[in-house]
């Protein structure tokens, strides 16, 4: 039973653009107004309060934004609400940046906060609920690491679980650093304790988050020691465990081991290569070499034969040559990743890329793109075939966005898969447990299969994705 306080009743959405790390903020903020008695709902249009937390790591995001927070002046109050406007506030990376300006901007806008201080938003709302006005705080760093706050999961199965805020690595067009901070380490006890935690409540799949969770621990113990994060979390009996993001550069032989050992790290990482460029990753600062990050995939996949490899690459970054553009496409044709998520260069003021001029044309940077996504589905979709005939261990999700008669999960290689429902039982019924899908079908960005056996649905044991 909540003691009464002025968000009691009222209902709140959350809008969410960007990394993992904005996610599980959200789910902060859901999780702190759920305690003050607001309610949850799925739709603008029949929210009270909306917190749009924002990404400003590519320019798109930022237009987004804008868009969605100017329309709201036309869009109605919800019938029944006691308030005479719709209280709107802005968080996440673009609160960060932007400060103050978004409210000369927006003036129907009541609420900024940055990065640094989540954990101030229901004193603002409140503020802005009692007195109006615009209420805005950014702070230049966080007093407390934020996941001291409450937190509201959108699944009961899964966690993300923050084991380091900020940033070091001032990556040339990144603005990350600049608005999340400098990198800081949470001590392993502390994560530990959270994880457990998780686990005595049911969570089958954790996520680790960082902006570089490969150099976790740097500034506590003065050397990294995310292996030794792995192989805690491993101990705590947790049936899957992920992480993101990883940099290359930090990327060691001791972490690369724990693929062939940790009984609950799934077969799946995301390892951000940017360019296949030596010349373009010099001027992008990221600190490794084409031929380094290579030799990483080499003992990836000798820790790991069927590791899943997705990737992040930026295309029109300035001064790309066409050479610079064959080198990035003959190194996708060459790994080939289950996934890639190809971006053309934003540029983003305040980073040091921004100053460089580039006169290559617009139209040859698209068809530069183009060429660069034909060759991404083309692999991914021959990735997917080593699983053609399989049993995998699917975490199910929820029923299939596709068909509501299927059930939809992610494969331990983190594949989106769908299958026909058991007879009699709802998708709802089987999420959070692990069901063996038959793979009959592999598609570029998913795969579809049947229950592999009759027990499937009273299934829910363990998969450790070998």
């Amino acid at each position: 039973m909540h003691t009464h306080t002025p968000f009691t009743n009222l209902a709140f959405c959350v809008r969410t653009f960007g990394c993992q790390m904005n996610k599980h903020d959200s789910e902060r903020i859901a999780g702190m107004l759920e305690g003050l008695g607001a309610l949850p709902v799925e739709s603008i249009e029949e929210a009270d309060i909306v917190v749009f937390m924002t990404c400003c790591v590519r320019e798109a995001a930022d237009t987004r934004l804008y868009g969605q927070v100017a329309s709201l002046k036309n869009t109605p109050l919800r019938a029944g609400t006691p308030l005479s406007k719709r209280v709107v506030a802005v968080g996440g990376c673009i609160g960060q940046r932007d400060g103050e300006r978004l409210v000369e901007e927006l003036p129907h806008l009541d609420v900024v906060f940055g990065t640094h201080n989540l954990g101030s938003l229901p004193r603002l709302l409140k503020a802005a609920l009692e007195e109006g006005g615009h209420h805005v705080e950014v702070l230049d760093a966080a007093s407390s690491f934020p996941t001291e706050l409450p937190t509201a999961r959108e699944h009961a199965w899964a966690a993300w679980l923050p084991i380091t805020v900020g940033c070091n690595n001032f990556c040339s067009y990144c603005i990350v650093p600049y608005v999340r901070g400098r990198e800081k380490s949470r001590p392993l006890e502390d994560i530990v304790a959270e994880a457990e935690g998780y686990v005595a409540a049911g969570v089958k799949e954790i996520t680790l988050l960082g902006q570089n969770v490969n150099s976790y621990g740097r500034d506590l113990y003065g050397s990294p020691r995310f292996a030794a994060v792995l192989d805690a979390l491993d101990a705590t009996g947790v049936e899957r465990l992920r992480f993101a993001t990883s940099h290359p550069k930090d990327l060691t032989d001791e972490v690369i081991g724990k693929f062939a050992t940790l009984r609950s790290l799934m077969p799946a990482l995301h390892l951000p290569v940017q360019s296949g460029s030596d010349a373009v990753l010099a001027a992008m600062n990221r600190r490794y070499t084409r031929g380094h990050y290579l030799e990483l995939v080499r003992k990836l996949r000798e820790a790991l034969p069927d590791i899943a490899l997705s990737t992040d690459i930026i295309v029109g970054f300035p001064g790309e040559t066409a050479k610079d553009f064959e080198d990035t496409y003959r190194l996708v044709d060459e790994v080939g990743y289950h996934q890639v998520f190809t971006f053309i260069y934003s540029k983003r003021e305040g980073t040091p890329a921004a100053s460089v001029d580039d006169p290559t044309p617009r139209d040859v940077i698209q068809g530069r793109f183009d060429r660069l996504v034909d060759l991404v589905q083309q692999r991914a979709f021959e990735a997917n075939q080593a699983d053609l005939g399989a049993v995998v261990d699917v975490l199910v999700e929820g029923a299939s966005k596709r068909d509501a008669g299927l059930l939809a999960g992610r494969s331990p290689k983190n594949q989106t898969v769908h299958a026909p429902l058991p007879d009699g039982v709802s998708a709802g019924e089987l999420a959070g447990t692990v069901v063996p899908v038959r793979i009959d079908e592999a598609k570029t960005w998913y795969l579809s299969g049947t229950l592999a056996d009759d027990g499937a649905a009273g299934h829910a044991g363990a998969a450790d994705g070998r």
